[in-house]
């Protein structure tokens, strides 16, 4: 039997559910849904346009939908309650997603002399986009009859999608929720920051509102030096004016001598300070462990010939790739198997164990009390309080969504590898997404394959393009059992947040598809009017053509980067290190970590995590006691939201001053 830690239990307790659940979707919420569907969602798809998805601009969306609504409230004598607030939160995300945003890739990378220049642009099938000649022949409009199926098919999947929500995703979450009783640190910091917006005068926890505008002013004094100076003196100075360098230092050329093959570099973002805090102990020290480890064990790889691509002149994300292709992809890959098996251990030894003191008639035990309701029980029984809906109808849903994407692929490209993805459906889906929710609920941090996709397509033996626009996915659903966290930890029911999404859906896809033909009749996407697509859209396109090579024949370098011995020693790192910590009663929470240390993430934020995790464990939870750990995600939350507020008002003056400047001169 394994311990669990008792950090674990600090972050399951640090908020608990309200007693009583209330729905949370009224007309204030559906007002909320027109705001942030015609208001919200044409901002951020100009701003995607013109600045990328960075910079905090959607965190900062959200959180001025809630805040403009709230105070609208108590302007009228009204309070919101946190119901209300948590569904416009939830709705301002789903609006900030356009679907229709992609058809304006679409176009371009039909038209992308990337894929003219590798001859696979006349092989992109219509039902994506239509030809070239088509596009340039009608003008730059959607509302045309080669347009009608690209529509149809990303409506389609938006709708699929939403529902597909309701699927895996809620099953994984009742597992690690209500049979694991996982801590899931990183839900109390959206928690938090609703709650707080709905604290009334005389509310019995001032604190949280106190929190929360702390850690928002944090967040625009860094801000404005960190985001706000760089983005304006850009525009009003020959040089911009940058106290901070942005995005970090890159110290790999300098220390190559010294560190070989070793991505080195620093960012001086103090979010990640934050985030150290509020993150658990010993999931931030093992993720440090593990950065550290990669500074002794690049430089022996490449001393013994493994990390073959790299050379002294590489920068830190080329060496991060290259280590990926020599090294990192298969020892990720057996790394995060390492997980799975893991996770399938800890949850499968409880159930094996009461069933076999059921078997011999014990009724009690020091370790296992038989009087509590089974795993299995804990499972299938569902809380009239919340809302809950059988598990067998969210497999169920799981069941023809995946279905629906298969038969459809099919319907749509001949010779589609239906097996691949069946098995996927059955087996990799399943275990890759209880790993990463395993992962959110111990540590808040998620696990992927990558480039299983791409994988599949090579080692299906299909040949041509048109497999590469198939639309069945490879989902990841643990990611969605920290929603519904956030869900349950604001005390709002399910059925608001399923009316919430029938609402919002129509709202989404109408504005999206007008502010889509706005924005590009305004002008060519990419071109000048939108910077950020016109500088990163074509080495996208260079980079998608490439990739779609490996199927048009030739060698692939996706098969070269796959090696067995690699794999397998990152299943016995994976594996031994768990077995040993918990033999030695260490905090299994360090191995989650070391895995996510030893991924080849950037290393950049590890030295400023493990700041924000002495400082809190150390110096603000002696001052503050017990409470630290819930001022924690509240100050975080603040912090979000002020520096995303100051991204977006940089982004708005960069704006303007473009604007006007052809007036000016």
């Amino acid at each position: 039997m394994f311990k669990q830690d008792a950090e674990l239990n600090r972050y399951r307790d640090l908020m608990k559910p309200p007693e009583h659940f209330e729905d949370g979707f009224n007309w204030r919420a559906a007002a909320g849904a027109a705001f942030v569907g015609f208001f919200m969602l044409p901002a951020s798809m100009y701003l995607n346009l013109f600045v990328g998805g960075s910079g905090g601009v959607s965190d900062a969306a959200k959180w001025v939908t809630v805040i403009l609504f709230a105070e609208i409230a108590r302007r009228s004598l009204k309070e919101l309650k946190v119901q209300e607030v948590y569904i416009l939160f939830f709705m301002s995300g789903m609006a900030l997603s356009s679907p229709f945003e992609g058809l304006l890739w679409n176009q371009y990378l039909v038209q992308s002399d990337a894929m003219r220049s590798m001859g696979m642009a006349q092989d992109i099938p219509t039902w994506f986009a239509p030809s070239a000649a088509t596009i340039r022949a009608s003008g730059r409009t959607f509302f045309t009859a080669g347009w009608f199926t690209p529509i149809m098919l990303c409506s389609l999947g938006l709708v699929i999608g939403k529902l597909d929500q309701y699927g895996l995703g809620y099953v994984l979450y009742r597992i690690t929720n209500d049979v694991e009783k996982l801590p899931f640190p990183m839900a109390p910091v959206s928690a938090s920051g609703i709650t707080a917006l709905t604290d009334p005068k005389g509310s019995k926890e001032p604190w949280r509102w106190r929190c929360f505008s702390i850690g928002g002013v944090v967040g625009i004094i860094f801000a404005s030096i960190y985001i706000g100076i760089p983005a304006i003196t850009s525009q009003i100075l020959s040089k911009k004016i940058e106290l901070l360098p942005i995005p970090w230092v890159d110290f790999t050329p300098q220390t190559s001598s010294v560190l070989p093959a070793t991505p080195v570099n620093f960012s001086f973002d103090i979010g990640s300070i934050i985030w150290g805090m509020v993150l658990p102990f010993w999931a931030v020290i093992g993720s440090a462990i593990g950065v550290l480890s990669t500074f002794i064990l690049n430089p022996l790889l490449y001393k013994w010939g493994i990390l073959t691509t790299w050379n002294p002149q590489m920068r830190v994300t080329d060496t991060l790739y290259s280590n990926t292709v020599d090294f990192y992809l298969s020892f990720g890959v057996g790394q995060t198997i390492a997980i799975v098996i893991i996770s399938m251990i800890q949850i499968i030894a409880p159930m094996i164990a009461l069933r076999r003191l059921a078997r011999a008639g014990v009724a009690k035990d020091k370790s296992v009390d038989a009087s509590e309701p089974s795993a299995w029980q804990r499972l299938v029984t569902n809380d009239p309080r919340r809302g809950d809906f059988s598990i067998y109808a969210a497999l169920g849903i799981y069941v023809f969504t995946s279905t629906f994407w298969i038969v459809l692929s099919c319907y749509l490209i001949e010779g589609f590898p239906w097996q691949f993805f069946a098995f996927y459906a059955t087996v990799y889906t399943p275990l890759i997404s209880y790993a990463t929710a395993k992962l959110e609920g111990l540590a808040g941090q998620a696990v992927s394959i990558p480039l299983i996709k791409e994988a599949t397509f090579i080692l299906s033996g299909y040949q041509g393009v048109k497999i590469w626009f198939a639309p069945a996915p490879i989902p990841n659903y643990g990611e969605a059992t920290v929603s519904f966290r956030v869900m349950e930890l604001t005390g709002t029911k399910l059925k608001s947040v399923i009316k919430a999404t029938i609402v919002v859906l129509p709202i989404v896809v109408i504005s999206s598809l007008i502010f889509s033909q706005l924005l590009w009749q305004m002008a060519d996407i990419p071109s000048g009017a939108y910077p950020y697509a016109q500088q990163m859209w074509d080495l996208k396109a260079k980079q998608t053509a490439l990739t779609f090579s490996a199927t048009t024949g030739g060698t692939s370098p996706f098969l070269e980067a796959w090696k067995w011995p690699n794999f397998l020693w990152g299943l016995g790192t994976g594996l031994g290190s768990f077995f040993v910590l918990s033999f030695f009663g260490m905090p299994t929470l360090l191995v989650f970590g070391v895995v996510r240390g030893l991924g080849q993430n950037m290393p950049c934020s590890a030295l400023l995590e493990l700041t924000g995790a002495f400082l809190g464990r150390y110096y603000f939870h002696k001052k503050f006691g017990e409470m630290w750990y819930r001022y924690a995600p509240v100050l975080a939350a603040g912090f979000a939201c002020g520096t995303g507020l100051i991204a977006m008002i940089s982004v708005a003056i960069t704006i303007l001053i473009k604007m006007m400047s052809p007036l000016v001169y």
